[in-house]
């Protein structure tokens, strides 16, 4: 069964400049899939394909040898991984994994059809470079906040965008989730955090991290 042409002309703005017959390739080549929270989509220099997501959220990030990870983004409806999809971009040379954080609904178009199809047209050439090269913005910031940012700062930060992402000032992650997505360990999230509620800027409980001060946070992520 053809994935519908409608769906995939509102997310591939290259649609309407390749011949249908390649249209039809890409649609018969083009799933739909469910992931459950905690599932592996992608893995190392596989070439799973273009993600798109549809509905919850994925984690994209890197994996040292020893089994520390670094989270370079997180993908949330709308958004896109052009790096999931290694044989299009064979100038990356690094490897990511990519994990359902949530249940997630995601469309995902064949990585070796998008490959081909990427050779015969510029546009999808161009598509490709510019979704990755839009993400790299992102990683070197996540690059710079670990190398160059104190540990309170990195956490202001990432809690005034998190609650500006669910417009809300309860944070419902666990200390474990945040070290995940700032690139740190629970250990020192804990103790940053604690250093935090001390100073009135939020209050720590089971269920997560309520911001109290906002403006004091704001300004310790300046």
């Amino acid at each position: 069964m053809k994935f519908p042409q409608d769906l995939l002309k509102t997310l591939l703005p290259f649609w309407d400049d390749i011949e249908e017959t390649d249209r039809s390739i890409i649609c018969e080549n083009t799933v739909s899939r469910s992931f459950a929270a905690g599932e592996n989509i992608h893995s190392g220099g596989e070439c799973s394909g273009v993600i798109f997501v549809r509905s919850g959220c994925l984690r994209v990030y890197i994996l040292s040898e020893n089994g520390k990870d670094i989270t370079l983004y997180r993908l949330f409806p709308g958004d896109m991984c052009m790096l999931s999809a290694s044989c299009v971009l064979e100038s990356i040379t690094f490897d990511v994994t990519i994990d359902a954080e949530e249940d997630s609904e995601c469309i995902i178009i064949g990585g070796t059809v998008f490959n081909t199809l990427s050779q015969k047209y510029k546009d999808i050439r161009i598509f490709s470079l510019e979704t990755a090269v839009s993400r790299f913005s992102d990683v070197m910031w996540v690059m710079q906040q670990i190398l160059f940012m104190s540990m309170d700062k990195r956490l202001a930060i990432f809690l005034i965008d998190e609650s500006a992402r669910t417009n809300s000032d309860e944070i419902l992650l666990t200390h474990e989730q945040i070290a995940k997505y700032i690139g740190s360990a629970r250990e020192v999230v804990s103790r940053t955090l604690k250093y935090l509620s001390s100073e009135g800027l939020v209050e720590v409980s089971r269920k997560g991290v309520r911001i109290t001060d906002k403006a004091g946070l704001r300004k310790l992520s300046v």
